[in-house]
């Protein structure tokens, strides 16, 4: 790909070797902190594949930063590359919003109806009455995919913006029962899509 004359260039250790090495270093250390989100989830399958791939181009970057250890601008690169691959890794991962997420609301104003709209809107939900500090609350629990949180926090903001709630992620769940919910809300939601097409 390059000839000799051209590796032991200055024009190739300090522009092109720094931009290769940031370059590698954004792609496994983005790999990497998605294989830890699927990892943290159990996922046995995809998080070793992305592992392979992250500890090869490591490899590859490590290995040029050993034959030039005299270069600044390779260790600049590998520390920024580091950086950088953190935060599209982060921002890919919010992209992709894998997982499954318990919602837990708790709150003194219009339980009843908020639980009436989760469950209109066909998501499974369960109320628990209870007592505070100052006045009695209602602890509403739901169980959704990770994508459709800003949708419910906007049906909670909707009948209380004051009510506290805590959003956690769930590594398991039983299967079936949960499979059962996400049906009845995708079919929910297709027939008001129809509906609304219709009118």
């Amino acid at each position: 790909m390059f000839n000799a004359e051209f590796l032991e260039s200055d024009i190739f250790i300090y522009f092109v070797l720094p931009l290769i090495i940031f370059i590698a270093r954004i792609a496994d250390v983005t790999i990497g902190t998605i294989r830890i989100i699927f990892v943290s989830r159990g996922n046995k399958i995809v998080a070793p594949i992305l592992g392979f791939f992250e500890v090869l181009i490591w490899v590859f970057a490590i290995s040029n930063i050993i034959q030039h250890l005299t270069n600044i601008y390779g260790y600049l690169a590998y520390a920024g590359g580091f950086a950088t691959g953190n935060y599209i890794g982060l921002k890919i991962e919010e992209r992709l919003a894998v997982g499954i997420n318990l919602i837990r609301v708790f709150t003194s104003v219009r339980a009843n109806e908020l639980m009436d709209e989760l469950h209109e809107k066909g998501y499974g939900a369960t109320i628990i009455h209870a007592r505070g500090i100052k006045d009695d609350v209602s602890i509403i629990y739901t169980i959704i995919k990770r994508k459709e949180v800003k949708q419910i926090i906007q049906i909670i903001e909707k009948y209380n913006p004051d009510s506290f709630y805590t959003i956690e992620d769930i590594r398991y769940i039983s299967h079936d029962e949960f499979s059962a919910v996400v049906k009845s809300h995708q079919m929910k939601h297709n027939i008001f899509n129809r509906w609304r097409v219709g009118k």
